[in-house]
């Protein structure tokens, strides 16, 4: 044995009852479990230990956009504290690889809110499979800090075979975007997201992406997408994507399954029932969702679909041109623009979360409205010059959600956690800080609406479960030794709307493959995450 946990209340990821047990470590996996009265003690040349602490399984963040802070950062503290031991990236069908020089580029332009615009970063891949293993040699050979599994982007994928058009592919394109998925799903992605309210994703049928997920069924992967709507189409947006996967023979991932925006406002149920109805007739349907009302993207992703057409550069120009800015200034506030979510954008509820351009900087903290009125001019005025002075650079965080709403999804049975956590920025959703430690402090503790075995699961053996992760996601003799320990009674995210990059309180122990990651509370310089590849046993 190298480590054995002596004392611990194991949570061990199935939803049953915790039990006191001593949990052994040898050669990065569980090696013994032993209860009270069962014989003699393991022994390891180190004991730690765990009275009054919770073990449990690392937690699987099935939604982060960390695609490139896991190659800039190798402390990444910002999930490691949280005791995340897998991240999910390549979501809302935006991120870099498959790509050619062109749509590296465009990407890059396209999502510099998410993650900054790279310039930091050896772009050495252009494959799937080259990005994977650019994770998995990570800082001079070593690794990442932790776990990654990735998802075909759609939208890239559409950007690279069709361009930034708003047409149908044709049958050559569509053939070349189905190749592409099968490639990177053969080279260890484990399924397709989308990001059907983002160009070029959006401009894509039902039809185009039936047949992509086709492709995804054969190799066994899930569909995540970022559906039409969050807002006014939301439950007609939901509907659809699951006759889609229905249609395709394809497992659902509901990614960020929110009801937000005044129009949804107690309407949860309705959503639920969708789904329950849906899973009575042998649909495969699981969601993540994050423990916090505000949403957060980029201020360029409220503009409506057809100002998106031909890429960055011709956003930009579109926004110069007094009469094509008037028009996208009329979808925004006076029909609903589709980037929006089908509603009238409220000024008053985008707050601006980071900028490129560090002269822009006073923004950052203040509303649209609020930047505007200090300024006596328009919010649309305020919102068109952060947009072409930050080259579309600006992040939001749009404050449109409903506690209850939020609540009554994270009871569902196909719950699980996702952050959806942007780490650029100044001043970033605390969810990308906070939102494991919330769930088990602020949900679990305070409030009561899960239990801490029931919270335990949906972060842990049920993500596991849709990854097709058969020794991840519960503590258990054999399986990876990917675990966390935290105090149940003082378990907290720092993390506030105020100061968003605070770290947890409550979890001192992290582990993957059995070293520490996070040990006393404080971030090793251990290097043990790898790339999570789809497998055809897995």
């Amino acid at each position: 044995m190298d480590l054995v946990i002596r004392d611990a209340r194991v949570i061990d990821g199935t939803g049953r009852p915790s039990y006191r047990a001593d949990v052994a470590l040898a050669d990065g996996r569980i090696a013994e479990i032993h209860r009270p009265g069962a014989g003699p003690r393991p022994w390891a040349p180190r004991i730690l230990d765990a009275t009054g602490l919770a073990l449990a399984p690392g937690f699987i963040d099935m939604h982060a956009h960390s695609d490139l802070a896991l190659l800039r950062d190798p402390a990444h503290t910002a999930k490691a504290a949280q005791g995340v031991t897998l991240e999910v990236v390549g979501q809302d069908g935006l991120s870099y690889a498959p790509v050619d020089d062109r749509t590296l580029a465009e990407v890059r332009a396209q999502i510099t809110g998410w993650n900054g615009d790279g310039a930091d970063v050896d772009f050495t891949w252009r494959t799937v499979g080259g990005y994977l293993d650019r994770l998995d040699h990570g800082f001079a050979g070593e690794g990442i800090a932790v776990n990654a599994a990735y998802l075909v982007p759609q939208g890239t994928v559409r950007m690279l075979a069709v361009g930034w058009e708003d047409r149908p592919a044709t049958a050559a394109e569509l053939d070349r975007m189905r190749r592409l998925v099968a490639e990177g799903l053969e080279q260890g992605a484990v399924g397709l997201s989308s990001g059907l309210t983002y160009t070029p994703g959006m401009y894509a049928d039902d039809a185009e992406l039936t047949e992509l997920c086709r492709v995804v069924t054969e190799y066994g992967g899930y569909y995540c997408p970022h559906h039409r709507s969050y807002g006014a189409g939301a439950l007609r947006a939901y509907a659809e994507m699951i006759e889609l996967s229905r249609t395709a023979g394809c497992a659902l991932h509901l990614a960020h399954a929110v009801m937000n925006f005044g129009v949804n406002e107690g309407r949860a149920p309705e959503l639920l029932a969708l789904l329950d109805a849906a899973l009575a007739d042998g649909a495969d349907i699981s969601l993540d969702t994050y423990p916090y009302t505000p949403g957060s993207t980029t201020l360029a992703a409220l503009l409506p679909g057809w100002a998106g057409e031909g890429g960055p550069e011709a956003i930009l120009a579109r926004l110069r041109d007094d009469a094509t800015a008037a028009r996208i200034r009329h979808a925004l506030e006076v029909t609903g623009s589709d980037g929006c979510h089908g509603v009238t954008v409220d000024w008053e509820s985008v707050e601006i979360s980071g900028v490129s351009d560090s002269a822009l900087a006073p923004y950052v903290g203040r509303s649209i409205a609020r930047s505007a009125r200090e300024r006596g001019e328009e919010p649309w005025t305020t919102a068109r010059r952060l947009l072409l002075e930050d080259r579309l650079g600006p992040t939001i965080l749009q404050h449109v959600g409903h506690e209850e709403n939020v609540r009554t999804i994270m009871r569902h049975a196909v719950h699980t956690g996702g952050s959806d956590g942007i780490l650029h920025g100044a001043k970033p959703h605390p969810r990308a800080y906070g939102t494991f430690p919330h769930y088990l402090g602020h949900y679990v503790r305070e409030l009561g609406v899960l239990s801490l075995e029931e919270c335990v699961a949906h972060l842990t053996s049920r993500p596991a479960a849709r990854l097709r992760l058969p020794d991840r996601g519960s503590i258990r003799e054999g399986h990876r030794a990917d675990l966390v320990l935290f105090d149940p009674e003082t378990v907290a995210a720092g993390a506030t709307f105020e100061a968003p990059r605070t770290l947890p309180t409550g979890i001192p122990y992290v582990l993957i493959a059995g070293r520490f990651v996070m040990e006393d509370g404080r971030r090793t310089d251990v290097l043990a995450g790898r790339t999570v590849r789809r497998t055809p046993t897995s």
